[in-house]
């Protein structure tokens, strides 16, 4: 069974949650500005900063067929411990509480399943966090798991059909 190639009329999102201010915790909204700093996407794709926006990314959810969520869980593993949690089993993952913005996006999903507008296909990809006390700056445990966050986040992105394409950086543009 080969990797099908995603219908261009079919909308997709990358939702990066957090809040930067809090070290770790930031990690989704990280993950968002590398991607859009890496990689070109197709336009049925969005990449979202949910920073800590709760119950306004309803909006930004609404109408998507497929969604995947970038985000620091506390699955009580090794900081820097990457887990892939799909569609049902997400409000249990991130019902756990690191900061206020999980507060309100298992209310977030509530809301879509009562609204009936629930994405078809949700995926988490979370990522056990080392600190997040006030502060700008992710863990070592952050920084060192980073690229295989983002590699995660692509290879399902590929698994879903879509073409990703990495950008040429400014090295290899100037050889």
């Amino acid at each position: 069974m080969g990797i099908k190639k995603t219908r261009l009329d079919e909308k997709i999102a990358i939702l990066g949650l957090g809040n930067i201010l809090l070290q770790d915790e930031g990690i989704g909204v990280r993950a968002i500005e590398a991607l859009k700093k890496d990689f070109i996407f197709p336009n049925n794709l969005q990449l979202i900063d949910g920073g800590t926006m709760g119950l306004d990314l309803i909006s930004f959810i609404e109408g998507m067929d497929k969604i995947l969520i970038i985000d620091a869980v506390n699955i009580k593993k090794e900081p820097g411990t990457i887990v892939v949690i799909e569609d049902e089993e997400i409000p249990s993952f991130i019902s756990t509480k690191l900061s206020v913005h999980q507060i309100a996006f298992p209310d977030v999903l509530s809301a879509l399943k009562l609204l009936g507008i629930k994405p078809a296909t949700m995926i988490l990809i979370g990522i056990q966090p080392e600190n997040i006390e006030t502060g700008l700056n992710m863990s070592e445990a952050m920084n060192k798991s980073f690229d295989r966050l983002i590699k995660t986040v692509i290879k399902r992105l590929k698994e879903w059909g879509v073409e990703v394409k990495r950008k040429k950086s400014q090295v290899e543009a100037k050889v």
